[in-house]
């Protein structure tokens, strides 16, 4: 069978094929079927080009295909492309360690596994933490998506559409509320919330961990006041918790620091990394203080794909053009770019409907309201705004507790040119579903 490119391919005929060999539970609202990509921009079969806001979840901070990362992979792929760690090691792994420890937030010495994925990261912290306490209960919050496996699943603080029906989930796990000014959540209510949880659900000393998202993702760009991951972390270190950072949407640059936690000067004892780690290819991380990782076992951590060489070279070279770019930078100025145009649309043709712009660095979410009031999200809006924007050529995607956000996620390698175009039809396609 011929499996190269098929060019009377169809949006709609590959839509027809999807449907018959792939299970309706896979999501699949664009109906873009990607032929190529570059940079920030994309192109489906059918021809039509398309401006990429949202950079495959976050995973391409670097955009699509950067030439150094092409490269990268292109040479590691012509000398080793699988051994498994654990039966021949090779450099590249190491390497991709190192950048990590000497990364992570804090003084600490840290050391570092890898994975293939997010979830698995945050599984693996959670399983580590488990062992190195000796406790056996987790604290998660409120509006977190931590993935999709069955203990990730239990994580992640919202039922639909990610746990209705998967149950019993994983036991010892616990939510408190997410601090969330906007809606009416404050810090001190959280934290009082979090001692009473102490109190009546399970007490500190039977807690292993405490896993947070210093900038929620799913949950609609949520950022944790400083103020309130300094409160964890004393919280922890008096009832000897260990403090989980999972930064796989907020890491790797995306917030203008390398890890959101930077912004709050607080160190976490691990940090669950994925996504815009190797530009696409799967490759995750769990990087932690070097004296807690060590306390697990030989052969108590692994992985056979885990650390592949193609993947952690693509790494390796992510970490060369945030350096060489100043992509850190970039995040700040492209974030503070989006968030200024999305309040001109606040303060005028939205107004009443954008309830808030929310920005750290270059993640920037808006939030669709009616009538002006928070208590009143507004799906439908953002999903029209969505297919609007999509028929204009706009990638972009929703996130938020009801899906009344939508989300940039764009590349950091994006020109202001090309930025500019995409808000204008962000705008053209905020006007159009205003009027319909």
């Amino acid at each position: 069978m011929d499996h190269g490119k098929n060019e009377f391919a169809t949006n709609e005929s590959l839509k027809a094929r999807r449907d018959i060999a792939c299970p309706a539970g896979l999501p699949s609202k664009s109906g873009i079927y990607a032929a190529r990509a570059e940079g920030a921009e994309l192109w489906d079969v059918e021809g039509k080009r398309y401006i990429d806001f949202i950079g495959g979840i976050g995973v391409l901070n670097v955009g699509h295909r950067h030439p150094k990362v092409v490269e990268a992979i292109k040479n590691q792929a012509d000398a080793v492309l699988h051994t498994a760690f654990g039966i021949a090691q090779y450099e590249v792994y190491v390497d991709v360690c190192e950048r990590l420890n000497a990364l992570a937030p804090g003084k600490t010495p840290k050391k570092t596994v890898l994975f293939n994925s997010g979830a698995e990261a945050v599984e693996n912290a959670i399983k580590f933490a488990r062992r190195i306490t000796g406790r056996p209960n987790v604290i998660a919050f409120e509006g977190a998506f931590h993935g999709r496996t069955l203990l990730a699943t239990t994580l992640t603080g919202k039922s639909k559409p990610y746990k209705v029906g998967y149950g019993p989930l994983v036991p010892g796990v616990f939510h408190a509320p997410y601090p969330d000014e906007y809606h009416g959540v404050p810090m001190d209510r959280c934290l009082e919330a979090l001692d009473r949880l102490f109190k009546m659900e399970t007490p500190a000393e039977e807690v292993a961990a405490l896993i947070i998202e210093p900038v929620q993702g799913e949950g609609g760009f949520n950022a944790a006041p400083p103020a309130f991951l300094k409160a964890l972390r004393a919280k922890c270190d008096e009832h000897g918790i260990l403090l989980i950072a999972d930064e796989v949407q907020s890491g790797m640059g995306r917030t203008g620091k390398m890890f959101a936690f930077e912004h709050s000067g607080v160190e976490p004892d691990m940090v669950c990394i994925a996504k815009s780690i190797a530009a696409g290819l799967p490759l995750s991380a769990l990087t932690g203080k070097a004296a807690l990782l060590d306390k697990i076992a030989p052969g108590g951590m692994g992985s056979t794909y885990g650390g592949n060489p193609v993947a952690c070279a693509a790494a390796l070279a992510v970490f060369d053009i945030f350096e060489e770019e100043g992509l850190l930078d970039r995040a700040n100025a492209i974030g503070e770019r989006v968030a200024s145009r999305w309040r001109a649309l606040q303060a005028g043709i939205a107004k009443g409907r954008i309830g808030d712009v929310r920005q750290i660095g270059g993640m920037i979410a808006v939030e669709f309201v009616k009538e002006g009031d928070a208590w009143m999200p507004d799906p439908g809006l953002a999903s029209a705004i969505q297919n609007e924007a999509r028929d204009r050529g706009l990638i972009i995607a929703v996130a938020g507790a009801y899906a009344q956000c939508l989300r940039s996620l764009v590349p950091l390698t994006i020109s202001d040119a090309l930025l500019d175009e995409g808000l204008d039809m962000f705008e053209e396609a905020t006007k159009a579903a205003l009027k319909g």
